[in-house]
């Protein structure tokens, strides 16, 4: 959530080379798009909330995407705004209206989609599924923020290569699509317009991300709604068209789609419309139409994956890597090559959250960390809390028994485990904290006394929090299968301030979380929900079993935590048991030492309020 800073100032002209993601029609991209008479788009230079518009990336039927700077964390972003031309137009300044009382209904459909859209992407974090950073309604209209993607579209590089890639290469790009596909499809989504044009390959990685999730809807209940329906010709399974009853969506519809994607790659062309095959099904099998390209082990599964009928089709996104012999969690050794065959160095930007890791994650028992040598030849670091940086993976390792593994290759694709049973009396609890006026100082030269306990020190951060300023902590659930799960948690605050996570992990080691060296920018704004770790970082819950505490710390200015003695390891900053106590004992007064000290401008004076909030989560095997 926190990319690294971007220029100082907003960029005003030139031409952007992105694919932000689709709104509705064809996007319609180029050099200082802002700049002209666009109707509805708005001026450059207007600010929506933080946000300042700096150029127009693209129209279409149903929005306006924006090259915008976010005042707040200093970046680019993009900026979609909700604008279906046909039925509203723009009113004064900000505001959006409708043409027409009789088009209010739809209007106000099409906005609840739209908030849906964000609201379903929000809830994911994988590297090829794009991010939502925020979203909300106001002026007449919704608006949601996201990445400021750079690349190229599947399609167009397709058409630079000259020549259909080969199989090393598609099995690159369909390894971290189908997982991510899965990641959607365990939540009963579906994407439902997969197509070389809604696919783009990452600036710098080549990695692939997918984009237009407008017309994914989460099937609510029993799926007895109608679905929208949203046709490709070529790419569209036979059950997306209306008039073929007693054909249900599901996760096959994505798996036709993504294979005609294939089709396409190697044929350069798609295959017959899957409403003609019912008829008369003219489909040459491609173990036919390609053999001696590709392995018949490859073509045959692509072969299964577009059978015209759901229940004779491939299933699912995991039935699809089996046929393909593509193990889950499956990692191209190289990044994605160039389209003209040079390889592509993978490197991270500041607005894509793909990182172009390579290399698979090798774990040793109960989670402990061995060291891996990195892709570029060079030796892993000796630190126990290594980090996987741009493409270059520097270590794999657990967090030297932290709890956590920094993973540089596996996407998430598995399913979420089950939250619905009871939890035990030592399952993980969530404290939002309103903290209340901190109590009186004890006695000036007052030591310590007892063991050192960094779990209590936690909960001191907590209750020396300022009246009133409120924050919310919490796991995304509250158990985490070790070797099989992500770590994921979220927080708000009701105040602007700098972030901090600390973490005492099921082993007893005390860490910073974040800030860290790939996500430094730490400067949140009010109410922003915020999760992590974020998909530039991930971390596999690599064990012990045992209860994992954290504490977010919202503090009005930055805070520096040298005083307890950090020490940075492989990207993390790690409190050395030792120097932690040491601190401990020596501090004197009320609160925590390891809530920090205030660091204020040119080394004035300033506020020393935060607000705390502490959450737990359980690691299980």
């Amino acid at each position: 959530a926190f990319p690294p800073a971007a220029p100082a100032e907003p960029p005003r002209t030139g031409s952007p080379t992105t694919i932000p993601g689709r709104m509705g029609g064809e996007v319609v991209a180029g050099a200082n798009a802002g700049s002209g008479d666009h109707g509805n788009t708005l001026p450059v230079g207007t600010y929506v909330g933080e946000f300042e518009v700096t150029d127009v990336l693209g129209e279409g039927g149903f929005g306006i995407v924006y090259l915008a700077w976010d005042h707040s964390l200093e970046r680019k972003v993009a900026l979609k705004e909700y604008m279906p031309s046909s039925l509203a137009a723009r009113g004064a300044g900000l505001g959006v209206t409708v043409k027409s009382a009789r088009h209010q209904e739809t209007f106000e459909a099409g906005r609840r989609s739209f908030v849906n859209e964000a609201k379903l992407l929000a809830q994911f974090d994988h590297p090829s599924m794009v991010k939502v950073y925020r979203f909300w309604e106001a002026n007449g209209t919704a608006y949601m923020v996201m990445p400021f993607y750079e690349g190229t579209t599947l399609k167009d590089t397709l058409k630079e290569m000259g020549s259909p890639p080969d199989e090393a290469w598609l099995t690159a790009l369909l390894a971290p699509v189908s997982e991510a596909l899965e990641v959607l499809h365990n939540q009963q989504c579906y994407h439902r317009d997969i197509a070389p044009d809604n696919i783009i390959l990452l600036k710098g990685s080549g990695k692939p991300l997918l984009l237009d999730f407008g017309a994914a809807r989460r099937v609510i209940g029993d799926m007895t709604q109608a679905l929208t329906v949203i046709l490709k010709a070529g790419y569209a399974p036979i059950e997306q068209y209306a008039e073929v009853p007693g054909m249900n969506q599901g996760p096959w519809t994505d798996v036709y789609a993504l294979a005609a994607s294939v089709y396409y790659a190697i044929h350069g062309k798609t295959p017959p419309p899957a409403v003609g095959r019912l008829v008369n099904d003219g489909y040459v099998p491609l173990v036919q139409s390609a053999a001696g390209r590709y392995s018949e082990q490859f073509l045959a599964a692509i072969d299964h994956a577009l059978a015209v009928k759901p229940d004779e089709r491939t299933q699912n996104m995991a039935q699809l890597r089996d046929e393909l012999g593509v193990a889950s969690g499956y990692v191209p050794p190289t990044v994605m090559p160039a389209p003209h065959g040079g390889g592509a160095s993978a490197q991270r930007g500041t607005s894509a959250p793909a990182d172009g890791r390579t290399g698979p994650r090798t774990a040793a028992p109960q989670g402990k960390a061995q060291p891996a040598t990195a892709s570029s030849g060079g030796e892993a670091p000796k630190s126990k809390l290594p980090l996987i940086i741009g493409g270059a993976v520097v270590a794999v390792a657990a967090l030297g028994g932290i709890g956590y593994a920094v993973m540089g290759g596996k996407p998430a694709g598995t399913a979420p485990a089950d939250t619905t049973a009871s939890a035990p009396a030592s399952a993980p609890t969530t404290v939002a904290a309103t903290p209340v006026a901190p109590p009186p100082p004890p006695i000036e030269d007052a030591a310590p006394t007892g063991p050192f306990d960094p779990v209590k020190e936690l909960d001191r951060i907590v209750t020396a929090g300022s009246a009133g300023f409120t924050v919310e902590a919490t796991a995304t659930k509250p158990r985490f299968k070790i070797g099989k799960d992500r770590l994921s948690f979220s927080f708000t605050s009701s105040k602007p301030g700098y972030a901090y996570v600390l973490l005492v992990s099921t082993d007893g080691a005390f860490m910073k979380l974040f800030p860290n060296r790939i996500a430094q920018h730490n400067r949140i704004t009010e109410g922003e929900h915020i999760t992590l770790p974020h998909a530039t970082w991930p971390m596999d819950v690599a064990g012990p079993a045992g209860i994992d505490h954290f504490v977010v710390i919202v503090s009005t200015h930055p805070r520096d935590f040298s005083a307890v003695g950090e020490r940075s390891e492989g990207g993390f900053v790690e409190f050395p048991r030792d120097q932690a106590e040491a601190a401990w004992r020596a501090h004197r007064g009320p609160g925590s030492v390891f809530a920090g000290k205030v660091v204020c401008e040119n080394g004035g004076t300033c506020s020393e309020e935060y607000g705390a909030a502490t959450f737990s989560l359980e690691e299980v095997d």
